[in-house]
């Protein structure tokens, strides 16, 4: 029983390019609570990209910084337990990075993790840079979906949105509005208390094929993304009647370089009955798959690669970015990341600590990535019909080395791979005029 054929990978190996880059330079309490009314943001005036606000009252607690200018405030809040009540800067923009006080409804992201040092007056800079944010926000407006950049080699984010969002303004109180705003947010269906950058994983389809290549290189079954492979046109995984089909005329044999170009569903699924789960979910994890806590300080859910599949056809599903496997917006962005840096990634970070370990973690060989890099160009992306789901990952090189690795889903039920790569394509525009 064939399985539905996949949306063809566009390689846009120029969609980026090598573009300038200017970059500025997360466990959770509350990992059940939602991270997340929305309004267009404020212009630049009073914004992290502009003149600060006014210095925030005696013994308030200390602020957020994007680009060494608060995004939040503080308030009298007319309490005696509770003296202030927090105001946020262009709050829907920040909010995933921020994520909220509210005298009636507690705290999150760094508004909880970092709570101690708040309320002492400390002020914690942030390593998002306010253009790539507002890019990217931008660029998701009116769509379901998630952003997210960082740079590579040290690990720090640039820019993390989610979209719906929410203004954290709107419940921060506790007076009657402060009820009704956080009533609307909770029955809303779009989720927008949602941190979808960090907290929602989906099938990653496709553009999980340069994990399998890697192993595929990484193991020597094959010696370089030139090397044909041995795939029929219709892969029959073992011990089933399930099949995986690949366009005859491009997947018949293909190379990686060709099975990545035209998401050849037959050769993955191939490889990975070559491979086995083991060796499949050993280079998964080298990207950082399957471990929890990855985005300090803001803890970031879990994306899975199942390292005992089932059976065969699990084992081929697994391979093309189905069955179990799931990936966030990070995860992709560290993988795409790792692909053109040299096979490295540093744990991603959102705070621009010292003191934070930067140790870069090796995912593959230098050899290894600089052939997935050959085949795959500076942008991926790929539909995943099974999840209504686009990817787009780009990477961007700046002149003096930095790279800017970016992962973008937008969830819809028909194919948006050339919106999704439109998207993509703001952030590193605006990464170009830094």
């Amino acid at each position: 029983m064939p399985l539905p054929s996949q949306s063809r990978v566009a390689v846009l190996a120029t969609l980026l390019g090598l573009v300038s880059v200017g970059l500025s330079g997360c466990s959770d309490d509350h990992p059940d609570r939602p991270t997340g009314t929305s309004r267009e943001p404020s212009g630049p005036a009073g914004t992290a990209e502009g003149k600060p606000p006014a210095p925030k009252p005696a013994g308030a607690p200390g602020d957020i910084l994007v680009g060494g200018v608060p995004v939040t405030g503080s308030v009298p809040s007319g309490h005696a337990k509770f003296p202030f009540r927090r105001t946020y800067t262009d709050g829907e923009l920040y909010a995933p990075v921020t994520g909220y006080r509210s005298l009636a409804f507690g705290d999150t992201q760094l508004e909880s993790v970092l709570r101690q040092d708040l309320d002492a007056g400390k002020d914690v800079a942030t390593t998002i840079d306010p253009a790539l944010q507002r890019a990217a926000f931008q660029a998701l407006r009116g769509r379901t979906g998630a952003a997210v950049a960082l740079d590579a080699r040290t690990g720090d984010i640039a820019a993390l949105v989610s979209t719906p969002g929410y203004d954290p303004n709107s419940f921060s109180g506790y007076a009657v509005s402060d009820q009704k705003a956080w009533k609307q947010l909770q029955a809303d269906g779009g989720k927008p208390l949602l941190n979808r950058a960090l907290r929602e994983a989906h099938k990653p389809g496709p553009v999980a094929h340069v994990v399998v290549a890697a192993a595929a290189l990484e193991k020597g079954l094959l010696a370089s993304v030139d090397t044909p492979t041995r795939s029929p046109a219709v892969h029959t995984a073992p011990d089933s009647s399930v099949q995986f089909s690949g366009d005859p005329d491009h997947c018949t044999d293909a190379s990686l370089r060709a099975a990545l170009q035209y998401a050849c569903r037959n050769v993955f699924a191939r490889l990975a009955t070559d491979l086995g789960a083991d060796a499949l979910a050993d280079t998964a994890e080298g990207f950082g798959f399957n471990k929890d806590g990855t985005a300090a300080p803001v803890r970031a859910f879990e994306s899975t690669w199942p390292r005992h599949a089932g059976n065969g056809a699990q084992l081929a599903l697994t391979a093309n970015g189905l069955f179990d496997t799931t990936a966030t917006p990070l995860q992709m962005a560290m993988v795409m990341g790792a692909i053109g840096n040299g096979g490295t990634w540093a744990p991603p970070r959102m705070l621009t600590d010292p003191t934070m370990p930067r140790n870069s973690r090796r995912a593959v060989s230098q050899h290894t990535a600089d052939q997935l890099r050959s085949a795959v160009g500076s942008a991926v992306n790929a539909w995943v019909p099974e999840a209504s789901v686009t990817w787009a990952l780009a990477n961007s090189r700046a002149p003096d080395g930095r790279l800017l690795s970016v992962a973008v889903f937008v969830s819809s039920g028909a194919d948006t791979t050339g919106e999704a790569a439109r998207i993509a394509g703001r952030v590193a525009e605006a990464a170009a005029k830094r």
